[in-house]
Parts: structure tokens; C-alpha cells; sequence
């Protein structure tokens, strides 16, 4: 019965038209109200904690980061350097926005803001040059997508705050992951392109090649700052977000010289406002999160899991299946942060390392963001390259469908995951 008022509650009020942080808080009023618990204090109390957190300060540095990347140039740089690369062979320009994807996911975290990027400069050079508008939007959302995979990553940051986990291990967990999800993507593209008559682009000189991946070496040095110094102990993933927002402030203003001082308000503006968001979900969903405990909910849900609790891959791809359920019917944030504390416990009764967990979560969760009704990352593709949602969603059928292969792929084989974790943290 609590699984029900709580499942009930947070769907009724979100089928009312509330925002879900508010309708997270109207969960957590209706559980204490069941469970006869009335100190209102409580939710106040467990508001403020679930966001006084020391580690969720990356969060909005990450996200300053990543305006400072897209306003000083390093963003349109990548795609050049990528270009210059791949942009001539058949179907090139496909490559190019993969190739670029996985590039930026190492350098901000941010789904929705790589997508924007990626969709603003390729989809009209992909509409000119013959390439189908949807199919060409569905893959460019999910290189987006690759973002909250591949450190550093926001999604990946929510959960190891809410679960408890190392975020270090799971940034560095997220590397081969998320370039496979890339590549999945690109065999699916290459297959789905077999057909179509495309113009390619012509085929860079030797010379062109060097001169653009020299202008986009300050973009590519801050991912292997950022992972080698978690790799080594110089700074914690928290240290790591304020490294990168002044790396990427120093580059835009000073070597690239694109960002003008009178455009910094505006920047830091817009980091502020989606860091607003992200963090009063983290603590509206801090009242659920000490409700659900409170409750009894992952022992409830471990209950109903039990015949499955012999068997890890059996129960891993079970909780897929729910996640993935979840994700079609909730944004990326509110999944995490709802999801995490409930299933935590049952990993644990389990014996399903976290890490490894936590990195086919945040990958689930990302497909999520490609999946309909929802899909937060396809409506910002459709509203950028002005088509239909229903064409997007053709479109980004056989990619969506290629990374869902490779996240349960590694369900059967989590050694994928784990062993370069292993080796990198000797």
C-alpha cells in the first residue's frame, strides 16, 4: 500500500499539470499524512539537507562551464577539428556530429546543452547537403545523449551524492561506455544511410587537418586534465568543475578571445537559472528520499524482487526494465533522484557492485531523454531544426534502439565496465 500512495500521489500531481519538484514535495506531504507523521519541520528540514551537500557544488560549475564552451568558441571548434577529419567519407557529416558528441561529453556533462550545440551548427549543413531532416535530428539527440555517460557528468554526480557512491569511480566507470554508445551509433548510421544520395563534403588536406586540431587543443587538453587529475588524487570531481569553468573562461576570453566581458553576466545568468532547477528538484526529492526510507520502500521493493536476488544478471536487467519504464515517463533528474534511494538497498541486499550500477542507470536514464512522451533532448532537436515530434521520433528509432543494445550488453558482460575502472585505479 505505501509503493501505491507514493507511486499515486507523484503521478496524480504530475498528471495535474505540477511541476515535478513540487509535485515530489505534495508526494512527500501525502506519504506523511499515510504514514500519520505532521511535524511539518520535516520537509523544510529535509529540503535544506538534500542540498547541502559539498559534491553538488560541481554541479552548477559544470554548467557554467559548459556556457563558457558554447559562447567562447571551443564547441564550434570541435566540429571543425571533426570536420576536417571525417566530414568527406560517405555519410560523413553523421560522423562528424558522433565523433563531436563524444568530444564535448568529456568537456561539459550536459545533454540538453551539447545537443543545442550540435543541432544549431550540423542540422542545417546536414539539410542542405541531402541528408534525411529526422533521421539526421535522432542522431545528433543521441550523441547528445552520450553526455551524462562519459565524464564529467551531472547525472552521474546526482546519483553518487544521493547513493552514497565515489563519484571519481563512476566518472571514470562512464569512459568506455559512453564511447561505445558513440560507436553503436555510428554502425547504425552507417546502415541506415546505405540508400540515400548525399553530398559529401570535399576532403581536407594534411595541412588543413593539422591547423584544425591545433585550434581546438585548448578544447582537448581539459578532458584529460580532468580525468587524470581524479585518476591521480590532485582534486575531487567538485575541484574538477571549478577547474573547468576557468579553464574554458580563460580560453574564451583570453586565447579564442570570442567571450566579451559584457556577455559574462548574461552567461553566469543562465547558469544560475538552470542550476536553480536542478537543485530544488535535489531537494524537493530529499523529503521523498527520507520518506521512502521511512517507509520501508526498497524493502518493499527488495520483496518484490526476491526470487530474482540469486541471480545479478537476471536482477540487474529487471531494474533496467523498470528504469527504462520510468525513464519514458519522467525527465533525466527526477528519475535519478527518485530512483537512487529506492534501489540502492536492493543493490546492496543483492551484492550489485554501485558503480557498476550507477553507470547502466545513468545510461538508461540518458535514453530516457530520447524517449517519447517525455524525450527532453528530441524536443530540443525538433524546436532547433523545426519538424515534427513524430518525425524525430521515427528518426531516432534504430540509434536509440543501437544504445539500448550496448547497455544490455553490458548487463551481460559488467567485466566491460569494471575492468578499466580496475586498471585505472591500481
Amino acid at each position: 500500500m505505501t509503493i501505491f500512495v507514493f507511486v499515486g500521489s507523484l503521478l496524480a500531481l504530475m498528471a495535474l499539470g505540477m511541476p515535478v519538484a513540487f509535485a515530489l514535495i505534495g508526494c512527500g506531504l501525502s506519504m506523511m499524512f499515510y504514514l500519520g507523521v505532521t511535524d511539518p519541520q520535516i520537509v523544510i528540514q529535509n529540503m535544506w539537507d538534500g542540498a547541502n551537500s559539498f559534491p553538488l557544488l560541481a554541479v552548477p560549475f559544470f554548467m557554467l562551464a559548459g556556457e563558457f564552451m558554447n559562447a567562447g568558441g571551443m564547441t564550434r571548434r570541435i566540429i571543425n577539428m571533426a570536420m576536417s577529419w571525417v566530414g568527406h567519407i560517405r555519410g560523413g557529416l553523421g560522423y562528424v556530429a558522433v565523433v563531436a558528441a563524444v568530444i564535448m561529453a568529456s568537456l561539459s556533462g550536459s545533454a540538453v546543452a551539447d545537443t543545442a550545440a550540435l543541432a544549431a551548427v550540423l542540422v542545417p549543413m546536414m539539410r542542405n547537403a541531402g541528408y534525411d531532416v529526422n533521421r539526421s535530428c535522432g542522431l545528433i539527440a543521441c550523441g547528445g545523449i552520450i553526455a551524462p555517460v562519459i565524464p564529467p557528468s551531472i547525472g552521474m554526480i546526482l546519483y553518487g551524492v544521493t547513493g552514497g557512491v565515489s563519484i571519481t569511480k563512476l566518472f571514470i566507470a562512464g569512459i568506455v561506455p559512453g564511447v561505445m554508445m558513440g560507436l553503436a551509433i555510428m554502425v547504425a548510421w552507417r546502415w541506415s544511410i546505405q540508400r540515400d544520395k548525399v553530398k559529401g563534403e570535399p576532403k581536407r588536406s594534411m595541412a588543413e587537418r593539422r591547423t584544425a586540431t591545433r585550434d581546438s587543443l585548448w578544447a582537448l587538453v581539459l578532458p584529460i586534465v580532468i580525468v587524470g587529475g581524479l585518476k591521480l588524487g590532485w582534486f575531487t570531481p567538485t575541484e574538477a568543475a571549478v577547474i573547468a569553468a576557468v579553464y574554458s573562461l580563460i580560453v574564451g576570453l583570453v586565447v579564442y578571445r570570442e567571450i566579451k566581458p559584457s556577455q559574462l553576466f548574461h552567461l553566469f545568468y543562465r547558469a544560475a537559472e538552470t542550476t536553480a532547477v536542478i537543485m530544488f528538484l535535489v531537494s524537493a526529492a530529499g523529503v521523498s528520499a527520507w520518506l521512502i526510507t521511512t517507509a520501508n520502500i526498497p524493502q518493499q521493493l527488495a520483496d518484490l524482487v526476491e526470487p530474482l536476488m540469486g541471480n545479478k544478471m537476471l536482477l540487474t536487467f529487471a531494474l533496467m526494465m523498470l528504469v527504462l519504464l520510468v525513464g519514458t515517463a519522467l525527465d533525466f533528474t527526477p528519475t535519478v533522484l527518485i530512483m537512487t534511494p529506492v534501489l540502492m538497498p536492493v543493490l546492496k541486499q543483492a551484492g550489485i557492485d554501485p558503480v557498476y550500477f550507477g553507470v547502466l542507470f545513468i545510461m538508461n536514464n540518458a535514453i530516457g531523454l530520447v524517449t517519447p512522451p517525455v524525450g527532453t533532448v528530441l524536443n530540443v532537436v525538433c524546436g532547433i531544426a523545426k519538424i515534427p515530434m513524430s518525425g524525430a521520433i521515427k528518426g531516432v528509432m534504430p540509434f536509440m534502439i543501437a544504445q539500448t543494445l550496448v547497455m544490455l550488453l553490458l548487463v551481460v558482460f559488467p567485466e566491460i565496465v569494471m575492468w578499466p575502472l580496475r586498471m585505472m585505479t591500481r
